[in-house]
């Protein structure tokens, strides 16, 4: 009975020490979420400013018959390259419950789908665990990408899509697209395919679009060159974007692990004390049991 005892006090321990570290990561992982989440909120104004100044512009651009809205980053695919492109977005540890399971899962299914309509894809991932995973899983990667640690920096972005900008005008892929998991909320994150070249042609749909600014512009250059300078920026907010939104659901995801691992560990704990306890009454009772016992037959 003694040994039983010292082992339960032994897995309490145990269980009390994975506690403390769950714990500790879940507030670390709290931390890193409200600073991630404080950089991904304040780039989604910019963001949605740029996509409403690039409709003005094509707008302003589409009413002037005289005006040449052509540019590299619109080029339509050409059916003789068919070879497309696709970054995948990843963590660098686990512990994030289904984080990269759900994002290794959408980009399976869509490697698959592409690959079955003939279609030829380079595969570009970030994180330790995508390279781990496509590497078990026997499925070529082209390039890994480990400059960006836990939080990218937007000059390591831009010197990426700047390569991906210029392989796609190269014609070398007619399509760019990520795989991400997109923060919508704190209780819903979801694995998000977003395209990021060709951009779509920012003067469809824009006849009979009543905008949404009341101010009239006049524009020095002219829209369309204005035009030209921020399709480029575009996809350089889009993809910066994708980053923040990939560690702030990544955080979030690793905050839940490890808020239901403290958890588990708590209950697991009660458990085996009240188990520990029902051990030692038992033991001190077989114990008074023996010494009556004994009295008695001395008696």
């Amino acid at each position: 009975m003694a040994g039983k005892t010292r082992e339960i006090r032994g897995r309490i321990k145990a269980v009390s020490n994975i506690k403390r570290i769950t714990r500790t990561m879940q507030m670390i992982a709290t931390a890193r979420f409200q600073a991630s989440q404080r950089r991904a909120t304040a780039t989604q104004p910019y963001t949605r400013k740029i996509a409403e100044l690039v409709g003005e512009l094509a707008k302003a651009a589409a009413a002037d018959p005289n005006a040449n809205l052509s540019h590299p980053l619109l080029r339509k695919p050409d059916p003789k390259v068919g070879k497309e492109l696709l970054l995948v977005l990843t963590s660098n540890r686990g512990l994030c419950g289904g984080y990269n399971g759900n994002v290794l899962r959408t980009a399976t299914q869509y490697l698959n789908t592409t690959k079955e309509s003939g279609q030829q894809v380079d595969l570009e991932v970030v994180g330790r665990k995508g390279t781990s995973y496509f590497k078990f899983n026997k499925i070529p990667v082209t390039k890994v990408h480990n400059q960006f640690g836990d939080s990218a920096k937007f000059e390591d972005v831009q010197a990426l899509v700047e390569s991906y900008m210029a392989d796609f005008t190269a014609g070398k892929y007619d399509k760019v697209s990520v795989i991400f998991m997109a923060f919508e909320s704190m209780s819903r994150q979801t694995p998000q395919v977003l395209q990021l070249l060709p951009l779509k042609d920012p003067t469809e749909g824009v006849e009979g679009v009543v905008s949404k600014s009341q101010v009239d512009y006049e524009y020095s250059p002219e829209p369309e060159q204005l035009l030209a300078e921020l399709l480029p920026v575009t996809v350089k907010t889009q993809l910066f974007q994708s980053f923040n939104e990939s560690e702030v659901s990544e955080q979030i995801a690793r905050m839940v692990a490890m808020k239901a691992a403290t958890d588990n560990a708590t209950q697991m704990s009660k458990d085996l004390t009240r188990v520990y306890n029902r051990a030692r009454q038992s033991a001190i009772t077989t114990e008074l049991t023996e010494v009556i016992s004994g009295a008695m037959a001395l008696g």
